[in-house]
């Protein structure tokens, strides 16, 4: 999918407010005793044939945001748990994020969170808009959402954010091709929505240096990976995967294991 030259001139417009929004996420960062804890979802959905267990059901997700809200905590966008943490009120919140983009956001998770009061960022791919799954070899293929859908959720409060075009592992790429995946994305996205998108994930989880620079450079305030090891940062945040079998007793100790492995972001 090419990108015009006049979305790049815009973006590039918008930098010195992506300048100022950015250095806010950083001070989050620095501020910050651990690594905020975000939950990585997919599809919310019938899981009878879920080769790669990124399907949990519509009972599992309810029951999922029940057990974080009688704990006191509360799922909420990147955008809001960044903002929050920069001012020192993160307490008592933890990121939700949904990557691909499916259609079963908007049909089925959007009002689940409603319904616990809790917010989410969904990560989606506008180089397949009212496409589907195709990147995956088995399994059913799954309806992505078209422009609409996805205007829809973010008039809902949900946070829009890239998962580049069109889900290829971008350490495979060449320099061309990973800026139109990553600043191409943005573009594109600012244009559908009419905002600022600030919150990059890597497909697949895959990132490299080159890969990060190339998100950063890009304008994002952050990105989102699932274990980035020594590239942990502002754009390169660990998650961690829920799926259909995360019952309470898992959920805990996923919560548990996540403060004792995560430490400060050194440099950032």
């Amino acid at each position: 999918m090419s990108v015009s030259a006049d979305r790049f001139r815009r973006v590039d417009a918008r930098a010195a407010t992506d300048l100022r929004r950015r250095t806010s996420f950083h001070t989050a960062v620095r501020a910050a005793d651990t690594i905020p804890w975000v939950a990585m979802y997919h599809s919310v959905g019938d899981c009878s044939d879920d080769p790669y267990s990124i399907t949990v059901s519509p009972d599992r997700l309810d029951h999922q945001l029940g057990w974080l809200r009688r704990r006191g905590l509360r799922g909420v966008s990147m955008a809001e748990l960044l903002a929050a943490r920069a001012r020192g009120k993160g307490r008592g919140l933890v990121g939700l994020t949904f990557d691909d983009g499916y259609a079963d956001f908007v049909e089925t998770a959007l009002p689940l969170l409603h319904r616990h009061d809790c917010g989410a960022t969904l990560f989606v791919l506008p180089g397949r808009l009212d496409g589907d799954n195709a990147w995956d070899p088995l399994g059913p293929r799954k309806p992505l959402l078209g422009a609409r859908g996805i205007r829809l959720a973010a008039a809902e409060g949900i946070e829009i954010g890239s998962h580049g075009l069109t889900h290829i592992d971008l350490t495979q790429v060449d320099d061309a091709l990973l800026r139109s995946e990553v600043a191409g994305s943005r573009a594109v996205l600012s244009d559908l929505t009419g905002a600022l998108v600030d919150g990059f994930c890597y497909p697949y989880g895959t990132l490299d240096a080159r890969v990060v620079d190339a998100v950063r450079d890009a304008g994002y305030r952050y990105g989102c990976g699932i274990d980035p090891g020594p590239l942990t940062g502002p754009h390169a945040l660990p998650r961690v995967h829920i799926g259909q079998n995360d019952t309470a007793v898992r959920l805990l100790l996923k919560l548990k294991l996540h403060r004792l492995r995560r430490r400060p972001v050194e440099g950032a």
